[in-house]
């Protein structure tokens, strides 16, 4: 599945959530285990009406979802998501009756409300529609994050098949903002409140999911992420694949003035020169292609302006030329440097229609 960065959803299978300390992995699981659709749930004999995003049922059910045997531990770590403003749960002191509700969830659905069936899904199967900006409530809370933390922060920050980030088209890349597509061991422990070593230990850990590229001088490391949900296997690129990207878009940005660091600077021009790089490869889809064509005048005239007219002077400056008296006539006569047209019948379509 494409996902862009512009897309505010980021898909995460039941089956490959994060482990470890931390905030974060107890959400994923609060969340996989909760209803897709609205209807009745029953828990031991009861029957609760639930909607989207809710779980209903007990504390015993609670510690099953979190893994956690201690009552007191499981309230803690739903009352903090709550203080976080991530779930909202009311507990009933008479009948230990338990309700949770997470905060951001899909309200747009389909389908019938009420028909038979479970609410809830299989264990370990599907995925979950996660938003992207769901660690950011950690963050602006100053909030030290976790294992779990981190790894659903890089997953979040995945993107695939961007034509703004070339590198995406090989494999889903971890990117943050749309000048981030090179990042530091610096950058990730100034965000998640670690120090360099113990982020380097951490993509260690999870190497299995988090793929570490080392490129070349200072401009970085790209970190891909070999897990997400794509419609073909994963084929990590090769040091040749991230170097040809990388020639290509220092050679298109020689002429372009540079402002924050070498890094910073790269990361800015992958973004402007990925779209003309995956065309001159063959990798952008066609139908992207076509949206992205600019029609400056009718379809029925193929008019091309001369490079060799020179604006200031009103004259040509290849001697070479030759005025045509329709623009028809030289549709099919268009050949090296210097395409001849009749300007006088461009300004007219120009100014008819534009």
């Amino acid at each position: 599945m494409p996902c862009l960065y512009k897309y505010r959803w980021v898909k995460l299978p039941r089956a490959c959530l994060p482990t470890g300390k931390g905030l974060m992995g107890a959400w994923a699981r609060l969340a996989s285990r909760a209803a897709f659709r609205k209807g009745i749930a029953t828990y031991c004999g009861h029957e609760n009406p639930v909607i989207p995003g809710m779980w209903s049922g007990g504390i015993v059910g609670l510690k099953s979802i979190l893994g956690i045997r201690n009552r007191d531990s499981a309230l803690s770590k739903l009352s903090l998501l709550n203080e976080m403003g991530l779930v909202k749960f009311f507990l009933d002191p008479n009948t230990k009756h338990l309700t949770y509700q997470l905060s951001d969830w899909i309200v747009e659905y389909s389908g019938a409300e009420c028909i038979p069936g479970t609410v809830y899904t299989t264990p370990g199967y599907g995925f979950l529609c996660v938003p992207r900006n769901l660690t950011e409530k950690l963050l602006h809370q100053n909030y030290v994050l976790e294992d779990s933390d981190a790894w659903l922060d890089l997953w979040l920050h995945t993107v695939s098949m961007d034509p703004r980030n070339a590198f995406s088209f090989f494999a889903p890349v971890c990117q943050y903002g749309k000048y981030g597509v090179f990042l530091t061991l610096e950058t990730l422990g100034q965000r998640w409140g670690w120090e360099k070593t113990k982020v380097w230990r951490f993509l260690q850990k999870h190497e299995d999911v988090f793929t570490l590229y080392r490129l070349p001088g200072s401009y970085g490391c790209l970190i891909f992420n070999k897990l997400y949900p794509c419609d073909q296997e994963i084929l990590l690129p090769t040091v040749e694949d991230i170097n040809r990207i990388l020639a290509y878009v220092h050679r298109c940005a020689q002429d372009c003035v540079r402002r924050g660091s070498l890094r910073e600077h790269m990361s800015r021009m992958v973004v402007w020169y990925s779209r003309r790089y995956l065309r001159s490869v063959g990798m952008l889809p066609s139908s992207w292609a076509q949206k992205a064509r600019v029609a400056l005048f009718s379809s029925l005239y193929r008019a091309y302006l001369s490079l060799c007219w020179n604006w200031k002077n009103g004259k040509y400056d290849c001697p070479n030329y030759e005025l045509r008296e329709s623009v028809g006539q030289c549709s099919n006569t268009i050949r090296g440097p210097c395409v001849t047209v009749d300007l006088s019948i461009i300004a007219k379509e120009y100014f008819t229609y534009g």
